[in-house]
Order: structure tokens, then sequence, then C-alpha cells
């Protein structure tokens, strides 16, 4: 038998053409080098733990658009931090549910990849059995997608088999860290499923997941390598080096969190931070004065997705109408501007204004707990800090 018989022998799966095996075998060539590409690159990477992060919330997107679920990754970033999420005021309340929906769907999805419950791990072990149930003579990609078609031909779910195909790779020995790749393309509506068709179809968007995790890692370090330079002719006790590498490790961090890994106190974190944020190496991500989540600047869609805690109307009492200013002086009356879109909403910068807001809410706080003071018991006592902020001490997120 010559190598190229052999070589067809090899990669037809049962159903499968013949004329289909060359192009299969292309693509578990192409998939092959892919995943042994970037499988080297993560090896000791002091940044593949937040790697993982990124791919997850970038396996999910690709799951969630092709079960028919489009999300924003990062909006599903924010959720899975506690945040709410940030939504143009003008949109209508279908589309705000709508929203909401592809943002449970895809914390749903990220449960299975991350964390299933117990429920959950049954249903991934009977896909896990499975994909291990395949002929032992196939390539580990080629025993995956005969695996997976196998299961998704029985009718069961997508989930369970996307989470047992991380598994499988970690198992097979083809990637040392659980990176989802799990070939949602495939399962695209206008997908054939004819064998002949679909398993390179299935071998190729694998590749694809692989080539995009690996430009992935280079973009991370690449925003790594900036940042270090950045803070280049520091003193050497310098905290800010330590700093930048833990931001980039880790997705988001708190500066109680930065202070106990640094073992400096949580004032000296803060103020490093904010440092940081304002030579734009690093943002905060939640619009708060307290609970307060950094990253480096590359998290930026973060802190866009996320919504700014409520701060109460100084103008308005509790239960009380708006009171309404009336500039008498005014003889004049100033014609409306025309309404803005919602892109030309977004370049303005609100950020000097909401902290203006900000401290503002804080004053007027402070006052109405002093007046309360002094008109139910006739003395005034100096409020805790807890109370002159207007927070308890529950989360509030």
């Amino acid at each position: 038998m010559t190598a190229a018989g052999a070589l067809d022998q090899l990669t037809a799966l049962p159903g499968e053409r013949a004329d289909g095996a060359l192009a299969t075998a292309a693509a578990l060539a192409e998939a092959s080098a892919a995943i042994a590409r970037l499988d080297q690159a993560l090896a000791s990477h002091p940044l593949r733990q937040a790697f993982l992060y990124r791919a997850r919330l970038e396996a999910v997107r690709r799951q969630a658009a092709v079960d028919g679920a489009l999300i924003d990754p990062w909006h599903l970033a924010a959720t899975l931090e506690g945040l709410r999420l940030r939504m143009d005021p003008y949109l209508r309340i279908i589309d705000r549910g709508a929203i909401l929906d592809a943002a449970r769907a895809a914390l749903g999805l990220h449960q299975w990849l991350v964390e299933p419950d117990f429920d959950q791990e049954g249903e991934v072990q009977r896909a896990e059995a499975v994909l291990a149930a395949q002929a032992g003579a196939l390539p580990p990609l080629l025993a995956a997608a005969k695996g997976f078609r196998t299961w998704i031909e029985s009718g069961e779910g997508r989930a369970p088999i996307r989470s047992a195909l991380v598994r499988f790779w970690t198992r097979r020995h083809l990637l040392r860290l659980p990176v989802p790749l799990t070939g949602a393309a495939s399962l695209r509506a206008e997908q054939s499923w004819e064998p002949e068709t679909w398993v390179p179809d299935f071998l190729r968007a694998v590749a694809r997941e692989a080539a995009d995790g690996l430009d992935l890692l280079y973009t991370m370090e690449r925003s790594w390598f900036d940042a270090r330079r950045a803070i280049t002719g520091r003193r050497k006790t310098s905290r800010a080096g330590a700093a930048v590498d833990l931001l980039a490790a880790a997705p988001v961090i708190s500066a109680t969190s930065l202070a106990r890994i640094l073992g400096i106190a949580v004032k000296n974190a803060i103020r490093l931070l904010d440092e940081l944020c304002a030579a734009k190496i690093a943002i905060e991500v939640t619009h708060r004065s307290k609970r307060r989540l950094f990253g480096l600047a590359g998290l930026a869609p973060l802190r866009d997705a996320v919504r700014p805690p409520y701060r109460p109307d100084p103008d308005r009492g509790p239960g009380r109408p708006r009171h309404e200013i009336i500039d008498e002086a005014a003889e004049t009356e100033v014609p409306p501007l025309p309404p803005l879109s919602p892109i030309e909403r977004r370049v303005f910068d609100y950020t000097a204004l909401e902290e203006a807001m900000a401290h503002l809410d804080a004053v007027v706080r402070r006052a109405r707990q002093n007046l309360s003071s002094l008109r139910v018991g006739g003395s005034w006592t100096e409020p805790t800090s807890a109370e002159a902020s207007g927070t308890s001490g529950a989360p509030c997120l």
C-alpha cells in the first residue's frame, strides 16, 4: 500500500467517501499545527491564567452567537464580576430584555465550561464517555470529531459535549491547559452535516480558534510589555512594577487584594493604582468611590460595559416632586439644541462631571444627616463614615 493510500485509510471516517479523505487530512494537519503552536506559547507563560479568562469569554461569545444569542463578551465579564450592565438609556424595554437574556444565556455557557454544577457534571461525564469510546487507532482530533458528531446526532445538548471537549484535549495531551477549543463554527445553521464536509469544517474551526487564541496571547503580552516600559525610571523600591505584573496576570483586581499580595497598606495600594490610572497604564472599571476594581488599559471595553452606581438627585427629596428652578432674569428663551445620536453622545467625556456629582452627593448627604440629628434628638453627634457616605456595610454592586 502506498503512503497516500495509508493516509486515506487512516483519515477516512465511517460513512465518508474517499474524495473527502485528502480534505480531512489537510484540515487535520492545520488543526494539529495550530494547537501545537498555542500549547508551546502557553507553556510556563506568566499570563496563562489571564489568557484562560479572556479565552473563555471569547469561546462563550462564539458559542452564544452560533446558538442564536449574540452577547458582548465584556457584558459577560461585567456580569461575572457582579457589576450592573451599562445600557443606552434610549433602548426600548424589549431590547433591554434581549440583552439581559443573552447575558443570562452566556453566563450559563460559561458555567458549563468553568464550574458545572452537580447535574451538569453528570452530563459532561456522559459526553466524556462518548468521546473516550471512539476507536483508539484514530488521532485525537478525528476521535473528537467523531464523538462530537455522535453526541449531536443523538439529540443531546451542545453545552455538555463542548465542556467534555475541553477536558478531552488535556487528557489526550494535545494541550497542557484547559483552553476552550470547541469548534463552535461547525454548528452554524448553514453548516452541511455530510461527514466529508462537516469533519474538515470542524477541524478548521478548531484551528481558527487556536490561531485566534495565539493572537490574543500575543496582544496581552504586548500590552503587558508596554505597561512595563511606561513605568521605567521609577526608584528601585517602587512597587509599580509588581502592581503592573499583577494587573496583567489577573483580569481585574481590587486595592485590598493588591495590598495583601504586595504586603503594603491599603491606602498605599489605592495611591499606587490611582497613579497608574493617571498615567493611563491602568483603568478603574467600576465607576465607584468604594469597592473599586482595576485592570490594565486593555480592559477598557469592560469599563464601558459597566453601569455606574445609582446616585440620588440632590434636588429631589423622597416622595416629593422635583424642585423646578426658574430663572426670572432670563428675558429670551434659548432654542433647544437638536438631539444627539448615540454615537455623538459617546464622544463626550463625563468623567469630571461624575466626580463633581459624587462629591456633591456626599456633601448633601452629610448635611441631611446633620439636620436630621438636630431635628430629632436636639443634639448633634458626629456621623460615622458609612452614614456620611450614605452607604451600608453590605455590598452594593
